[in-house]
This record gives C-alpha cells, sequence and structure tokens, in this order.
C-alpha cells in the first residue's frame, strides 16, 4: 500500500478514522519522539510526552487549520509544547532534584562530634573580643542561634547584631593570623 499523502491523512484525520492515526504516527512518531527528547532529555519522559502529545492531537484535531500551516507543523508544535509541559511538571522537577539513595549515601560523611584540631584556641580568641561582640559570637557559633536569635535575646535590632558579627569575625580573622 502506497503512503498516504498529508491531504488524504488530514481528511482520514477529520473523519476521525483511528487508523489513520495509526499511519500518523507511523509517519511521523520518531522524528516529534526525537524533538521532544532534544527538549526534555529523558527517554522515558519523552516516550510519556510522545504519548500525551499523541491523545491530544487526537482530541484537538478539529483545531488545525490547513490554511494556517502543514500538519507536520501542527504537530510538531503541539508535540513541542507537552515536552515543555513536560519540564514544568512538578514530577520532572523533583526527579531532578533527588539522588538515589545509593548515590546520596556514597557521598554522606559523618559529621565528627569529639575532638576538633582546627578549634584549639578559638574560646581564647573570642575571649579577647570586646564584651559585646563576645556575646554575639558566643550566641551564633557556640549557642547555634540565628542572627535573628540573637537580635531577640539581646534585645538589640537585627542590622546591629549582622554589623558587631562581621567586625568580629574581621577582628577574629586578624588575631588569628
Amino acid at each position: 500500500m502506497p503512503p498516504l499523502s498529508d491531504d488524504v491523512l488530514v481528511q482520514r484525520l477529520y473523519a476521525r478514522d483511528e487508523a489513520a492515526m495509526t499511519v500518523f504516527y507511523d509517519k511521523y512518531g520518531r522524528i516529534l519522539y526525537s524533538v521532544i527528547l532534544r527538549i526534555v532529555r529523558h527517554e522515558t519522559l519523552a516516550e510519556d510526552a510522545l504519548q500525551e502529545s499523541m491523545i491530544k492531537i487526537w482530541y484537538s484535531f478539529d483545531s488545525y487549520d490547513t490554511n494556517r500551516g502543514r500538519l507536520f507543523t501542527w504537530a510538531l508544535n503541539v508535540c513541542r509544547n507537552a515536552a515543555i509541559d513536560h519540564l514544568r511538571t512538578r514530577h520532572y522537577h523533583e526527579k531532578q532534584k533527588t539522588d538515589s539513595l545509593e548515590k546520596s549515601a556514597a557521598s554522606y560523611q559523618v559529621a565528627s562530634v569529639g575532638f576538633q584540631p582546627e578549634h584549639i584556641g578559638l574560646r581564647e580568641l573570642v575571649m579577647a573580643l570586646k564584651p559585646n561582640d563576645r556575646k554575639i559570637i558566643d550566641l551564633l557559633y557556640f549557642g547555634g542561634f540565628t542572627q535573628a536569635e540573637v537580635a531577640d535575646e539581646l534585645q538589640v535590632p537585627l542590622g546591629t547584631v549582622k554589623t558587631r558579627a562581621r567586625a568580629a569575625m574581621q577582628a577574629l580573622s586578624k588575631a588569628a593570623r
């Protein structure tokens, strides 16, 4: 059987001929898949997007206007939009952000809570700070407070806490050299 021309294929699709949809898929499916794959960059997601596109093409074929462009161009736009929609889905974003358990376990390192030689003498350096700066550094770095919590605890503005913490860190840096 010779391949159908686009005009005949369009007429059969307008007539809701399911066999014509199979012909359309056989004729354009691989190229549409490759376009989707270039967008989503994942084979199973591309397959899903292609299937969703085919369903959308089937159900919205009445909106295709032969005067506005070729069948392939219209189908390509439907597929491209479906691929972009797939990228925007929550599932895709979660898949991109989530590592497998094996990957994350391999890169996970347990923090040492015991002796830390880099902290030798740090308390003595902090004791050399001005009393107000010392109190802020103690709360921030040894007490585990946030800057906002320190501001509430000391009843000073947040900007003051930030400025004093920055000045204290600079003083500690100079003293450590």
